[in-house]
């Protein structure tokens, strides 16, 4: 427990490496008990937080004002830390497989800045065997010393659920693991530091690894299946969330609902099980299919709203229609992965172009991202269509008289609305005459 003692004796300091919405969280954390570094390449984000200011929400602004952070983009700053925490985005390419793109690059940092006795343990979300078979070469490489001898490597999932203010990272259990039993332990005790909720002790690297997928791509099977269902119900002229209410009364029932399934983590691991099932000659059914269906999500919400307005006697192509939010989930400005999107040029193929309004979403990463232009709430009006895409406690919070004036001049069965999160009261919306449709 060398390195451990060093650190909470503050003679040592951990560096965090990708100030996201999962890297600053454990920043700001470890910096309340011990000394810190939080490195970021995005010197306009470095700038943001040495302003006090938090791009992702997950802290808030005040929090990061009093943040005993060392806040850099200069990479030799971190040539003062012993224990190093990977928190950068591994996302996928537009052919679904893996990109090790910013890990890799995660990976040479450190090691050109490695010192004998540190430990590395990354958080980023990778299919089993990238850490010990793409990481640890790296950094031998860069760094020039050996791993298991003059370093230590570790593998901790990240479990941060962006914009969730109650199960935030000190309440929920963090997996670790190690190279070997030494550094296991070490790396337990550094995070049992911060983490009230404890931790559990994998036995094996691989281990690690695999559990973060696994948890995300069951997830993402279940919401699948309700998927599925809401498809077949909808055809059926059910509603599927009564027949879920029903459901739910029994005590076993698993409380999944259908919806759109995107972001960095859901929308996303699943592929990297994927890819490595092949690689060893498995191509997956299940888990594939399950991506297939919640990837096709947006397709089927933007033609039933096709029909919605077919049905409202409206001309397609010059119907104005608004969605009311583009992020991947509530209350967040996380807009990666969103599948918001596939909503949009869906409908884009029938020759509208919707209009894009959420105060929550950053309009620079919605240009950049998407080249999106977001409209403001208040400068909606004559909309043949709202479609309420993203259930923000603002959208929530919409008075009916409120929703009603985003509308023209038109008969109430003419005013089309789609309710993809089922945030309104179904029975008080029918009773208004709305054309009303729900997932």
């Amino acid at each position: 427990m060398k390195l451990f003692g060093e650190i909470i004796k503050n003679k040592e300091k951990i560096a965090v490496i990708g100030l996201g919405y999962v890297g600053m969280p454990i920043a700001v954390a470890f910096a309340k008990k011990v000394k810190v570094i939080g490195f970021d390449l995005n010197t306009s984000k470095i700038d943001l937080y040495k302003s006090g200011i938090d791009p992702t929400n997950e802290i808030g602004n005040e929090a990061i004002k009093h943040a005993k952070v060392d806040f850099t983009s200069d990479e030799v700053k971190l040539r003062e830390a012993k224990f190093f925490i990977v928190a950068v985005p591994t996302p996928i390419n537009s052919d679904k497989t893996p990109d090790l793109a910013p890990v890799e690059g995660a990976s040479k940092i450190i090691g050109r800045n490695l010192s004998k006795g540190s430990i590395v343990v990354y958080e980023s979300t990778v299919y089993p065997g990238v850490t010990e078979d793409i990481c640890i070469p790296i950094l031998e490489k860069e760094s020039g010393l050996k791993c298991g001898t003059d370093f230590s490597v570790g593998y901790s999932p990240e479990r941060i659920n962006p914009g969730d203010k109650v199960h935030t990272l000190e309440k929920i259990i963090k997996i670790v693991s190690g190279i070997n039993k030494e550094s296991l332990e070490e790396i337990a005790k550094v995070y049992e530091l911060v983490i009230e909720a404890g931790v559990h002790r994998a036995s094996s690297i691989k281990v690690a690894e695999a559990a973060k997928v696994v948890e995300n791509s069951q997830r993402d099977i279940n919401i699948a299946f309700m998927n599925e269902l809401a498809m077949v119900f909808d055809r059926m002229n059910i509603d599927t969330n009564e027949v879920i209410e029903a459901m739910n009364t029994k005590w076993n029932a698993l409380k999944f609902y259908p919806g759109l399934v995107g972001g960095h983590c859901i929308g996303v691991d699943p592929y990297y099980f994927i890819y490595e099932a092949e690689k060893l000659g498995y191509h997956s059914q299940i888990i594939l299919s399950g991506r297939k269906i919640n990837d096709g999500m947006g397709k089927f919400i933007a033609e039933a709203t096709i029909k919605k307005l077919i049905l409202a006697n409206k001309v397609v192509k010059k119907s104005k229609v608004v969605i009311l939010g583009l992020t991947f989930k509530e209350n967040t400005p996380d807009t990666r992965n969103s599948k918001v999107i596939d909503i949009i040029e869906n409908l884009r193929e029938y020759g509208i172009n919707p209009i894009i309004v959420d105060s929550e979403a950053d309009p620079k990463e919605a240009k950049r991202e998407y080249d999106i232009e977001l409209t403001n709430f208040n400068d909606i009006k004559d909309a043949d269509c709202i479609i309420l895409a993203v259930a923000h406690n603002v959208f929530k919070e919409i008075s009916l008289t409120k929703l009603d004036s985003l509308y023209g001049k038109m008969k109430k069965e003419e005013k089309v609305l789609i309710d993809i999160k089922s945030i309104l009261n179904e029975e008080e919306i029918i009773d208004r005459g709305y054309s009303y449709w729900r997932l």
